[in-house]
């Protein structure tokens, strides 16, 4: 049976349109691959925009420049309605997450076996789709190699650092600290169990920040992806702090005092980008992007964390240009915005 293929491409800079892309067999599936249907779809709102803008530095290497028009999206939760012969850890009818960049904005997709991870009973779409999300900033977590009753600072609180929150109060931190210009994101943090919640626009952010963890964090997870979001939070930090940077810092008009704030002080900066995590075998402190999304799906069914409190938006897919335009201009971008591929 023939269905059409339709998905949301970034045509150009600043131009999101949703098109139909071909058609797709669903008999004729390759073999070792599955066919999925897209049931719900979540916006990755820095990586998306970079790519609605045209931002060169999209895949960390400033050399390349990704050409139009451009897929966008990858974190889903679908459902498998076909099966290549080899395949034999999934069948149809099996409700999945697909991990490695291979799910987009699209309705129908295939995908290697090796890539899905399958999705536990009472667990729903909406949480599902956003795993892949959720494991960027618990990956982050590992890497500063947080112990129970250490201080931790989230920088920056958009969708990545609010899962941060959730995670970072999981696993035992205290007192989980949060910062971000924006009220409401201050107030949503507290809601998903930051202890504290601060404006670092504020003359005394650093102050209040030092007076709440005893004189400075033990750990923090930096995903403003600005220089001075950095920069504020070596501030913060204690003598042999750790510090996970998350955010995808892409402009460099910045410097850092390398000598006082984090030589002298014996600070530890670790690159978090998802990109810098072992493809096969999981060790302590590094998860396999397989190992984490499912690490997080049985979290989530076992209701020890919920993923979709942070949605408070779901749109349908021919809504891609309303929606990629507010993404740009709106300074009130929700968190948390889901696409509903149902019927699509």
């Amino acid at each position: 049976m023939l269905k059409k293929v339709k998905q949301i491409l970034c045509v150009k800079e600043y131009d999101a349109q949703y098109v139909e892309v071909g058609d797709v067999d669903t008999e004729k599936i390759p073999d070792g691959q599955v066919l999925v249907k897209t049931v719900i779809s979540s916006v990755s709102a820095g990586t998306e925009k970079a790519n609605y803008i045209g931002e060169k530095h999209v895949w960390g290497n400033s050399d390349y420049i990704l050409p139009f028009p451009r897929e966008i999206g990858y974190s889903s939760a679908g459902v498998i309605v076909g099966v290549g012969n080899g395949v034999d850890c999934v069948n149809a009818g099996d409700r999945v997450v697909v991990s490695r960049f291979k799910a987009k904005h699209k309705n129908y997709f295939f995908a290697n076996q090796e890539d899905l991870i399958k999705i536990p009973d009472g667990v729903s779409d909406k949480d599902a789709a956003l795993a892949f999300i959720a494991s960027f900033p618990l990956g982050g977590l590992r890497k500063v190699k947080l112990e129970i009753g250490e201080s931790c600072l989230i920088t920056g609180l958009g969708i990545l650092g609010q899962f941060a929150v959730k995670f970072a109060k999981a696993m035992g931190a205290n007192p989980v600290i949060a910062t971000d210009p924006n009220p409401a994101r201050r107030k949503l943090a507290l809601e998903m169990g930051a202890d504290y919640a601060f404006d670092p626009l504020d003359k005394d952010a650093v102050n209040n920040i030092k007076a709440v963890s005893g004189g400075g964090v033990n750990t923090a997870i930096e995903v403003t992806g600005v220089g001075v979001g950095l920069n504020q939070t070596l501030d913060c930090m204690k003598p042999l702090g750790r510090i996970a940077l998350l955010g995808c810092t892409r402009n460099s008009d910045f410097t850092v005092d390398y000598y006082r704030k984090v030589h002298s002080p014996g600070i530890t900066l670790v690159g978090a980008h998802t990109n810098a995590r072992p493809r096969f075998d999981s060790y302590p402190n590094y998860f396999t992007q397989i190992d984490e999304i499912d690490v997080i799906l049985k979290l989530v069914a076992s209701k020890r964390i919920v993923l979709k409190d942070v949605v408070s938006e779901v749109h349908k897919p021919t809504e891609c240009t309303t929606i990629y335009d507010r993404l740009v201009n709106d300074k009130n971008f929700p968190v948390g915005l889901q696409f509903d591929w149902i019927d699509e």
